[in-house]
């Protein structure tokens, strides 16, 4: 179609790759909300569920825990259990994104999007 034209034909190309890619990136922040991530702590007493948008869906506790001495206990278990589960949603997110930058050369690491 473009063939003969050098430069130009390429910026085409390069333009029609971007906004596959766009389309490819707007589609995978929708499946990220339906992602969903595990996150637990103390042996699973503790878990919490998130997207893989980071946005946290449910808090779990096992009922062992509802002492009134071990708040502090229970406290540290619900913080390192959302942790857990943000950096699980952080990594399918990571996951879903260098599905999109696959064809695209780019370097596995690459954090998108900037």
């Amino acid at each position: 179609m473009l063939k003969g034209l050098g430069q130009i034909g390429d910026m085409a190309k390069m333009m029609k790759q971007a906004q596959k890619m766009q389309a490819e990136m707007a589609g995978v922040q929708e499946r990220m909300a339906d992602i969903e991530v595990t996150g637990e702590a103390g042996a699973g007493m503790v878990t919490a569920r998130a997207n893989a948008k980071g946005e946290l869906k449910g808090l779990s506790i096992d009922p062992s825990l509802f002492n009134p001495d071990d708040r502090e206990v229970v406290e540290d278990l619900i913080l390192a259990a959302i942790k857990d589960a943000q950096a699980k949603a952080a990594e399918a997110a990571q996951a879903e994104m260098a599905k999109v930058t696959e064809g695209l050369g780019l370097p596995a690491d690459i954090k998108l999007p900037f």
